[in-house]
């Protein structure tokens, strides 16, 4: 059984020191699992981050002497973790490498010299959470929905029902793409945000008729026959395609035809198009 602690206890106990090259994440968590196993504790945990020089060691052990401290360090640079440990030792501070070993060990079995910057994995974190945004972004403005956020996305496609815009949609948002579409009626008039936005961020697909024909005849089949006669009649989906590229032209619009393409060259064309324009951005 655990032994309880005194408040009066609690206040002296030895505070444990975060130092790292980044932003101590790793540290800290590293801290809070050890001392979940000592639920009668509470020392301070103390984040002393972005440690990249070796000027700024002697201010950190002498105030970890000064509170007779700990130090968790995560000091993926060699030359930084070197000395880092140097100082403690001389000081006589108990430092734990988290991070040291696991490097020495994977650099031996995979023969690979480890890059030494701090930062990456908090930088693949961000770009996972990124997609993870993407993706919700794009399904929440599927199909026309919520047309008033249309100036957050980064790509907009624009064209006829079952031109394949959805399917484009998500492989584009899995991607780490904010994409939205806009379906494109011929009784309906188009909504007003779709000529608002910047127009370069705005991609219309079009499709030969018979191809566009065969598409909604599979479907129509597949909801028993729901859709009616002028979802696929052929007249009608030439009426259709017609009126979508006068919204195009109208909107000025990149247009990319779509027939026989499978979606991931389409999607390579649309990234190429918006990279071209916004030429600050990087392919994803």
């Amino acid at each position: 059984m655990a032994e309880q602690t005194t408040s009066a206890e609690q206040a002296e106990l030895n505070p444990i020191f975060i130092v790292s090259g980044g932003a101590g994440a790793l540290g800290k968590h590293v801290a809070r699992i050890a001392l979940s196993q000592f639920p009668d504790l509470t020392p301070p945990v103390i984040v002393i981050p972005q440690v990249s020089t070796q000027d700024q060691l002697p201010a950190i052990i002498a105030q970890v002497l000064e509170r007779q401290g700990i130090i968790i360090h995560t000091m993926v640079d060699p030359l930084m973790r070197e000395a880092l440990v140097r100082a403690c030792a001389e000081k006589q501070i108990v430092a734990i490498d988290t991070i040291g070993d696991p490097l020495a060990c994977l650099a031996q079995l995979y023969q690979r010299v480890p890059v030494g910057q701090p930062g990456l994995y908090q930088r693949s974190h961000e770009v996972y959470l990124d997609r993870i945004k993407a993706i919700e972004y794009t399904v929440d403005h599927d199909d026309g929905r919520n047309p008033h956020e249309l100036h957050e996305a980064e790509v907009v496609l624009t064209g006829v029902s079952r031109v394949g815009k959805t399917p484009l949609s998500i492989y584009l948002g899995v991607l780490g793409w904010k994409v939205a579409n806009v379906p494109l009626v011929k009784e309906l008039a188009p909504p007003r945000q779709l000529f608002e936005i910047d127009r370069r961020r705005v991609i219309g697909l079009t499709i030969d008729s018979d191809v566009l024909g065969h598409h909604r005849r599979w479907r129509n089949h597949a909801f028993a026959g729901t859709a009616g006669h002028a979802y696929t009649d052929p007249e009608y989906l030439y009426e259709e395609i017609q009126h979508a590229r006068r919204v195009f032209r109208q909107g000025n619009f990149a247009v990319i035809n779509v027939t026989n393409k499978p979606i991931e060259e389409t999607a390579d064309q649309v990234i190429a198009l918006i990279n071209r324009w916004f030429e600050h951005r990087l392919v994803k």
